[in-house]
């Protein structure tokens, strides 16, 4: 079986990019979608634009794949579905923060395959097809993503999206891990994971995710190097209490913790 291309993905992303960069930092309509876990939950044009514009491309060119996305639901069954967050990370979105980014990814009979995080304001890409995983930006250039090895717990630099996300005996877990790291850092979204793929971070843990919050990551991670599971060790296509840590060591030590 032939998977889509970088090149593919890159039209994907640049659909979407026409759609989220006239939106991002200009006055928007707000609306809200309550989620566990928030009572802010924002969605805008730019979420329901950017989707349209992805599904638009993949049904011109892949019509007898299916297709997941956060804003639409799923179209169409198969082997091959497509997996879509067209703005992860929303509320850094609507404040002006360029962390947000655009998801995409394609799994085949579940698990995934090839993946994108476009962010658009900062020209950059990460992504990973079969061929291994790179980042691209207009100050960098393309190159390959590698996770690095930091060894120990104790000189990791770990990233959740919200601390709020944390509750009852989690809460606590969470706080002994971030207890035993060098420094933990809130609010980068599929950016942090970006960062862990690239070298810069070492461990993402994320309660309750959806499967378009983690497809696209999913080979961007493992391609680099890096391992990603669930909290109870299983793969992440689906979604749940997600970890992905730089290397086995700092996932097994980050895992201990977590389970208690």
């Amino acid at each position: 079986m032939t998977l889509p291309d970088a090149e593919f993905l890159f039209r994907l992303a640049d659909a979407a990019a026409a759609e989220t960069l006239p939106r991002f930092r200009s006055k928007l309509l707000v609306d809200n979608k309550p989620k566990e876990g928030f009572t802010f939950d924002p969605v805008t044009e730019a979420d329901r634009e950017a989707e349209k514009a992805i599904r638009r491309v993949i049904g011109e060119h892949y019509p007898d794949h299916a297709i997941l996305g956060e804003e639409f639901g799923r179209s169409g069954e198969g082997d091959l579905l497509w997996v879509i967050d067209p703005v992860d990370g929303t509320r850094p979105f609507i404040c002006g923060i360029p962390v947000w980014g655009t998801l995409i990814g394609l799994t085949v009979k579940g698990r995934a395959e090839i993946g994108i995080m476009s962010q658009p304001f900062t020209g950059e890409r990460f992504y990973a097809t079969p061929e291994g995983a790179f980042g691209e930006g207009p100050h960098t250039g393309r190159y390959p993503l590698k996770v690095r090895d930091i060894g120990e717990l104790g000189d990791a630099t770990l990233f959740s999206s919200a601390p709020e996300l944390f509750r009852g005996a989690l809460k606590d877990r969470f706080q002994t891990l971030v207890d035993a790291v060098r420094l933990t850092r809130f609010g980068c979204d599929c950016y942090a994971f970006s960062m862990l793929a690239a070298g810069h971070v070492d461990i993402c843990v994320e309660p309750g995710l959806q499967p378009y919050d983690i497809v696209a990551l999913t080979p961007i991670v493992e391609r680099a190097g890096g391992v990603i599971t669930t909290f109870s060790g299983d793969r992440p296509e689906d979604g749940g209490d997600v970890i992905a840590a730089a290397t086995p060591k700092l996932h097994e030590a980050a895992l201990r913790i977590l389970n208690g």
